[in-house]
């Protein structure tokens, strides 16, 4: 068994002996790499974390080396995979339970605090010496006495005080300045019945703390002083039964396990491999080809073993071969499995790492079931396989998995000639047994492959006066244009009706995923009624699938079979769609942004019925349910009605942060607005204005200035001009170029009034304000602002009072008026999150985190900021939390967590082209000053010796 070991002296372990001979350096190299396991991490980030500034010129060959010799050491081990090399570096990808911080981390979040805290050792990275040591061995300690205090915390409240003295006594020596420590001391000694003692380690603490950081203890500490001076009752032991934590809820005993149909046959010998008996490995792969009955017998094994799971039988289609789709990655899939698992939305955490470690430890000490169906290959379901569990995982895919250690493996094959019969039989009935010949024939022409002979037996089941005779020789006739199981499809579909063969050849035109009864209408020009009433009878014949309530689509191979028939039937009817899709876009968009409709009066009203949108929840799930579908229609389909979608959509990408879709849509609107020339030059402005602001919106400013620049070139209307010359103006300000940000954004402000746009004019006058309070003018700035939330309020957009209020919050910062400022950032943020704007509730946690006047709340708050910004891949809010993240650390003294967070900054304003660039660089060289001011005496000549 192969173990590594970061808490405490850094070592790798096989079979509970460390291997020696590892030198100190290549020791630190791999332990950044399993501190960041799972991500790609380049020799650049390599270096910077081994030496900082400070690099030698022979970094590079020795971080060369570092990996070489790390590889030889793992290869001994039997891990070769362990640590594989990605075009952007280095990824180590440990097996779940080898790495003693991934399990230390899962064993917190499960409240298994003694356990996890016996895993330690000495120090975090004790007898490693790199840049990025200090910091980290901080942060991990941190950790480590968090959760011993929590371990204490829940001991006091059983009424193990006295058990706890001595162990207690002896950490607060160690960490003599840790408030909540220094606490549960004085609490456990005053239940002891040692009052005097309790004042005198209350005393001590006091002490400690004004000699060496000039503070006095927190409210907290004070008022347990003050307490226990008074014996007060209140600190007596209740009852340790209402005292105790609450147990962890169980887990929802739901299924969601798919339909498990009652034909299955055959299979009688992966059935006993599968279900026969107890599995040594918790995974198991299904592989074989499209059409095997790999998920099929995936789900009939699950419904078998479902009575060994009682505490969760999960399902979950990751789309690796799913055709219009990207597939489902790791974050997407996590997130998806533990909402199965009944863990809330507001426990999921937001990286796919910490997913993972709380995936785990969900299913540490649970009986669960799960069928990841359709799986890529094996890096794909790697972040998804349980820990140490009493869990089975089925893993379908088209690929074998072979570097899935562990894992047991079953290839599916063709069915065998007597399963094959046995199946069609089950579906046909007694025909099947009268013409054994005619039925190993049909078998013989749908290649034994199960979904061939299932839809095959299907249409038979349906003609009582054919025989399997007649149905072997229609196969026959097929067998020269279309071959296996092309066959089947070709004769199912000659059987279907003229409406249904019809509307099968016409899915087979469109780009998305999946469709609902409204959009195959507008496809084939019918009712929504009928429309359904021919999805359905599909559905019944086999010929598409229902994945999702209301939602239609293909197996893979009935797709393609599908495209290769509807050459003929033209591109009317994708345009039809395109149109619908338009139309249904608009009435979404308009529910839920009505202050910019009069933005969007060049859409033309449709000339058929559009279901309408009645509230906003429908609209977003409406939207979010045919982003994708919309987007490939756009990109596939006709050229046409584009323009008028990047209009209809653009206020739902932008507030959702969809900004990839955004540019793919408007980049191809500006494509066609061009080949159509001086005809369509309205498109090809709004599309330039479009792509300026989505620009800006991701932080890449070169491109947001060209393309706002081309926009006045071109444009004469007001409103137009006035979009492109508040990109430019926003782009000055972030460059602190505020003459020029003024002298756009005033240009913009007299459009907007020429044009009576008021949604316009309080947006610039945000914006104005903000150059305006930068020039040292807040009394303009505070008029601009207020006049702008009237206006705001007038047309009734709470998005652009959010923005307003979130500006606010920064002049009354600017002004020192904290409070004031903290309560517009709280404003603002609450009302983001109301519109599901994450990208910029991002902006107003940063805001609030730089009115806090208190470093630890700012790290709080900064660090909030940084997981939204994440998450909608807002740069320049990424960087603005780091920076504030880097100033915190600092006031509070963590120097290395400071670096740290300054480099991420100074990265990223690099990347954005930004001033704010210089000033990080300036702050690194002071916070790296303290950095080395704060380590330990002779731990340069150590680094020398390594």
């Amino acid at each position: 068994m192969l173990r590594f070991t970061l808490l405490g002296p850094v070592q790798l372990i096989v079979d509970d002996e460390p291997l020696t001979g590892i030198a100190p350096r290549h020791r630190a190299v791999l332990a950044y790499l399993l501190l960041n396991a799972g991500r790609v991490i380049s020799i650049e980030r390599l270096i910077d974390a081994m030496w900082g500034y400070d690099r030698p010129d022979t970094a590079r060959s020795q971080i060369h080396a570092s990996i070489t010799a790390i590889r030889k050491v793992l290869r001994s081990a039997g891990a070769v995979r362990l640590l594989e090399t990605r075009a952007g570096g280095y990824v180590a990808q440990p097996e779940p339970g080898q790495v003693d911080a991934q399990e230390f981390t899962e064993l917190v979040a499960t409240n298994e605090l003694r356990k996890a805290l016996d895993l330690w050792s000495g120090e975090a990275l004790e007898d490693v010496h790199a840049q990025y040591v200090t910091g980290v061995r901080e942060l991990w300690n941190d950790r480590r006495l968090s959760a011993y205090e929590r371990l204490v915390e829940g001991e006091l409240a059983a009424g193990r005080h006295s058990d706890l003295l001595d162990e207690l006594a002896a950490q607060v020596t160690a960490d003599p300045l840790r408030e909540k420590l220094n606490g549960h001391l004085v609490l456990a000694l005053h239940r002891a019945g040692r009052q005097a003692d309790a004042l005198a380690a209350a005393r001590s603490y006091r002490t400690a703390l004004a000699d060496e950081q000039g503070l006095d203890p927190g409210h907290a500490f004070t008022e347990l002083e003050r307490a226990v001076l008074a014996d007060d009752p209140a600190l007596r032991l209740a009852d340790a039964a209402q005292q105790a934590e609450p147990p962890r809820p169980a887990a929802t005993r739901r299924s969601f396990l798919p339909y498990d149909i009652p034909d299955f046959s055959g299979r009688t010998a992966e059935l006993e491999r599968l279900a026969g008996g107890h599995h040594e490995s918790a995974v198991v792969t299904i592989d074989g080809m499209p059409g095997i009955g790999k998920t099929t017998l995936a789900v009939h094994v699950a419904h078998r073993l479902a009575a060994r799971y009682p505490d969760g039988r999960l399902f979950l289609d990751l789309q690796a071969h799913t055709a219009g789709r990207e597939p489902v990655d790791t974050a997407a899939a996590l997130e998806a499995l533990l909402r199965q698992l009944g863990v809330p939305a507001d426990r999921i955490p937001v990286t796919p790492g910490e997913r993972s470690a709380l995936w785990r430890a969900e299913l540490a000490d649970r009986r669960v079931l799960a069928v990841l169906d359709n799986a890529f290959d094996a890096d794909h379901v790697r972040p998804l396989l349980p820990g140490h569990s009493e869990t089975l995982v089925l893993i379908t895919s088209r690929r074998r998995l072979v570097d899935l250690d562990g894992a047991h493996a079953l290839s599916v094959d063709v069915l065998g000639e007597q399963d094959a019969a046995g199946l069609f039989a089950r579906i046909v009935g007694e025909r099947a047994r009268h013409e054994p010949d005619a039925v190993r024939e049909v078998l013989q022409l749908c290649g034994h492959l199960p979904l061939a002979i299932r839809i095959s037996a299907a249409r038979l089941q349906h003609r009582p006066r054919w025989t399997v005779s007649y149905l072997a020789g229609r196969l026959r006739d097929h067998r020269r244009l279309l071959d296996g199981v092309s066959a089947a499809f070709a004769l199912s579909y000659e059987h279907l009706h003229e409406t249904e063969q019809r509307m099968f050849r016409l899915l087979g035109l469109v780009p998305g995923r999946d469709i609902d009864p409204y959009g195959a209408a507008a496809l084939a020009g019918i009712s929504e009624e009928e429309a359904e009433e021919i999805l359905e009878g599909l559905l019944d014949a086999h010929m598409l699938l229902q994945l999702e309530p209301g939602r239609y689509t293909f197996h893979d191979l009935l797709r393609e079979h599908a495209r290769s028939i509807a050459e003929d039937d033209g591109t009317v009817p994708v345009l039809q769609l395109l149109t619908y899709y338009l139309h249904r876009s608009r009435a979404a968009v308009d529910r839920l942004f009505p202050d910019s409709l009069s933005h969007r009066e060049g859409i033309p009203q449709p000339t058929t019925p559009i279901p309408p949108i009645r509230n906003a929840e429908q609209a977003i799930t409406w939207l979010d349910a045919e982003r994708s579908n919309i987007i490939a229609t756009a990109v596939h389909g006709p050229e046409i009605c584009v323009g008028m979608l990047a209009l209809a959509m653009r206020p739902y990408l932008d507030r959702q942060a969809h900004h990839d879709d955004a540019l793919t849509l408007q980049t191809l609107a500006l494509q066609r607005a061009r080949k159509l020339g001086h005809a369509r030059r309205d498109f090809e402005v709004q599309a330039l204005s479009d792509l300026a602001w989505t620009y800006w919106r991701l932080g890449e400013y070169e491109r947001a200035e060209e393309h706002a620049g081309q926009a006045l070139e071109v444009c004469k209307e007001p409103y137009e001009r006035a979009r492109a010359l508040l990109t430019l103006g926003n782009v000055a300000l972030r460059r602190r170029q505020d003459t020029q940000a003024e002298q756009y954004l005033k240009q913009a402000l007299d459009l907007t009034r020429i044009g009576a746009d008021t949604w316009g004019e309080a947006h610039v006058l945000g914006i104005l304000a903000l150059v305006l309070d930068r020039a040292d003018r807040p009394k303009e700035a505070r008029r601009h602002l207020d006049l702008a939330l009237a206006l705001h309020r007038k047309v009734g957009n709470p998005a652009g009072e959010a923005v307003i209020l979130d500006h606010l919050g920064v002049v009354l910062r600017h002004q020192g008026e904290l409070a004031q400022a903290r309560t517009r950032h709280e404003q603002a943020a609450a009302l983001y999150r109301k519109l599901g704007n994450t990208a910029d509730e991002a902006a107003a946690l940063n805001g609030l985190a730089e009115a806090a006047g208190d470093p630890a709340r700012s790290v709080e708050e900064h660090t909030a900021a940084l997981a939204l910004a994440d998450l909608a891949r807002n740069r320049p809010e990424q960087a603005r939390a780091h920076d504030g993240l880097a100033r915190a650390h600092l006031a509070l003294g963590h120097s290395e967590q400071a670096c740290e967070h300054g480099r991420l900054a100074l990265a990223l304003y690099g990347e954005l082209g930004v001033p704010e660039a210089a000033e990080v660089r300036t702050f690194l060289e002071h916070a790296e000053e303290s950095a080395e001011q704060d380590r330990p005496p002779g731990e340069e000549l150590l680094e020398a010796g390594s």
